[in-house]
């Protein structure tokens, strides 16, 4: 379970950066949306199954309260699942 949490987070994380920065461009400076819907459903999808997976093992990986948080938190920021998978998976 943990492994496939792991590979979920890199996935989650690179859709993220995806979105956030060629569908984001493509949308804003080029007026075109399609990079949006294109990253947009794979990066929910992933995102969401991410936060399943993080409640799902939390007892496997006896984390806290705080340290689920900030499992959470990782999912929402930047870099944040490859700062998860760091700290708290390796």
């Amino acid at each position: 379970m943990k492994k496939i949490f792991r590979i979920v987070g890199f996935l989650e994380g690179i859709s993220y950066l995806l979105l956030m920065s060629l569908g984001l461009y493509y949308k804003y400076v080029l007026n075109d949306p399609s990079f949006v819907k294109l990253f947009g459903m794979p990066h929910g999808l992933l995102f969401m199954l991410y936060l399943i997976l993080a409640y799902l093992i939390k007892d496997e990986m006896q984390w806290k309260a705080k340290d689920l948080a900030i499992v959470f938190l990782g999912s929402i920021i930047p870099f944040g699942t490859f700062y998860v998978d760091k700290k708290y998976l390796q």
